[in-house]
């Protein structure tokens, strides 16, 4: 008989609960999310007023007003990544959605290598999300810049504050995490619901104080120098990062009413409202910009048109808004990075296992990998103290891991459609890509690959803006390997130190 190491009182096995049993897990965390707060985690990792608001200079300083083209084609691919986990999510209702689906497809190996790059993505860019503070509350109040005059993210001034402001955030969302999935549904819903009304308010500003018509999207003039195309590939890394996360209404499985059905529809939600919201804000921000050509675009980004279109208590709020769109985003990411985290653990694959596994009795809540994760994310930050590029950098080589980690589950899935996908007690109603799940799946698998490639690409105006060493410049390919040199060595402690534990096969007996 299949046991877990999470200890738990007796299961009420009805409903979802028995469902999830049939995997092999007891149910342990608090089952309290209905598809509005579902919806609300996948939005608010992807959080397009965060990470819009945080790379807009980065994209149109390498491509022009013609950047904008990278945002519908990183949608088109990221969209067919969503429509495989939207089947899986049907299939495999359990939290920590990448490991899990990418085992059961793959194998145990496959899937450990898929959810350890996914759990250091996650502290990664609960890191970067956390330091795009620095890009709003000082525009707020100057009262926010504690070190320096320089708000800018590219000065050591800058990147030193915006350490400073990513650490006490990082510290409040732990916390929130800590205390239980209620409050952390209802703040992450109320930020959401700010989010979307935020964005429609900035979208209805820009497109109602516009400065030249939807042609400027055709415009290259302000790219950076060389061949066009070299400059566009650079410009879809600010798109490439916003589109990740979604995979977040699967991760919380667990604690969503009626997953198989839920889970599915917000992923794709999540990642088509994200689209459309943030498509029409960045032709809204070219439209409105005061100049395209002073540099401000560049530096400054959407914060520069915002507050030189509404220089008021009005254009403060709007402010406001993304600021709270930034604490969901980092909150919604630590939460999805510590349920995979638990996931991993119950199943005896990470060191510690049985502690990481605990779910407190009150709350309800895997209570030290929250903690984990934020005090990393903390010390990524302290590490990068003074840093320039830190924003770039943290950026990049986290969106080369988070992809790395879902073609470890597109491949796996590709690959089991020729072979036979295993049972999953999956009802025929439930969302599935039928015969055009080969197609869809195969090219996920290229869009993947490509991305991959483009994102690790060693480019100096990337990796280091201000020069540097060769580590620098090869960032994103060395932390992979980094990354998979530490997996190794933890993998084989974990096996020697757990060797016979297993979980989810057959299900366990209720106490």
């Amino acid at each position: 008989m299949a046991t877990t190491l999470a200890q738990t009182p007796p299961p009420d096995l009805t409903g979802d609960s028995a469902d999830l049993a049939r995997f092999g897990y007891q149910p342990v965390l608090h089952r309290k999310l209905g598809r509005y707060a579902s919806f609300a985690a996948g939005f608010s990792f992807v959080s397009i007023l965060t990470t819009i608001f945080q790379f807009f200079g980065f994209g149109y300083s390498f491509g022009g007003a013609a950047f904008f083209w990278t945002w519908p084609i990183v949608f088109a691919g990221q969209f067919l990544v969503a429509l495989n986990f939207a089947e899986l999510a049907a299939r495999y209702p359990i939290s920590g959605c990448i490991y899990q689906w990418s085992r059961r497809l793959g194998g145990e190996l496959v899937g450990w290598f898929a959810g350890w790059m996914m759990i250091i993505a996650q502290i990664v860019t609960a890191a970067a999300a956390a330091i795009a503070l620095q890009v709003v509350l000082p525009s707020i109040w100057t009262g926010f810049q504690l070190v320096g005059t320089d708000t800018a993210l590219t000065s050591p001034s800058g990147a030193t504050n915006a350490v400073l402001l990513g650490s006490i955030l990082l510290v409040v969302t732990t916390l929130i995490n800590v205390i239980g999935i209620d409050l952390m549904a209802r703040i992450n819903s109320i930020g959401v619901t700010v989010e979307i009304v935020g964005v429609l308010a900035i979208i209805a500003l820009f497109f109602t104080h516009t400065e030249r018509g939807p042609g400027v999207v055709l415009e290259t003039d302000q790219a950076a120098p060389g061949p066009y195309w070299a400059a566009f590939l650079v410009s879809g890394l600010m798109a490439a990062y916003v589109m990740v996360g979604f995979d977040s209404a699967g991760e919380l499985s667990e604690e969503t009413k009626n997953p198989r059905r839920v889970a599915p529809r917000t992923i794709l939600t999540a990642l088509s409202v994200s689209a459309l919201g943030g498509g029409l804000m960045l032709l809204g921000a070219l439209m409105a910009a005061p100049s395209l050509s002073d540099g401000a675009l560049a530096s400054d980004g959407l914060a520069y048109v915002l507050t030189a279109k509404l220089d008021s208590p009005a254009g403060k709020v709007l402010l406001g808004c993304v600021a709270v769109a930034i604490t969901v985003c980092t909150l919604a990411i630590q939460t999805a990075g510590s349920r995979l985290m638990f996931s991993m653990a119950r199943d005896g694959k990470l060191p510690f296992a049985r502690r990481l596994a605990a779910v407190h009795p009150r709350y309800g809540t895997p209570v030290l990998p929250a903690i984990v994760i934020g005090a990393l994310g903390i010390g990524l930050l302290v590490l990068n103290l003074g840093n320039a590029a830190i924003f770039a950098t943290l950026a990049s080589v986290c969106i080369v891991t988070l992809y790395l980690a879902y073609l470890l589950v597109t491949v796996p899935l590709l690959i089991r459609r020729f072979t036979g996908l295993p049972d999953a007690g999956t009802d025929a109603r439930l969302f599935g890509l039928g015969r055009f799940g080969i197609p869809v799946n195969a090219l996920a698998v290229v869009w993947g690959i490509a991305m991959v490639v483009n994102l690790a690409w060693p480019r100096a105006e990337v990796y280091a803006p201000a020069g540097g060493g060769w580590w620098m410049l090869w960032a994103a390919p060395l932390f992979v390997l980094l990354v998979l040199a530490v997996g190794v060595v933890v993998h084989r402690f974990v096996v020697g130190w757990s060797r016979g534990v297993t979980a989810g096969e057959p299900a366990p007996q209720p106490a």
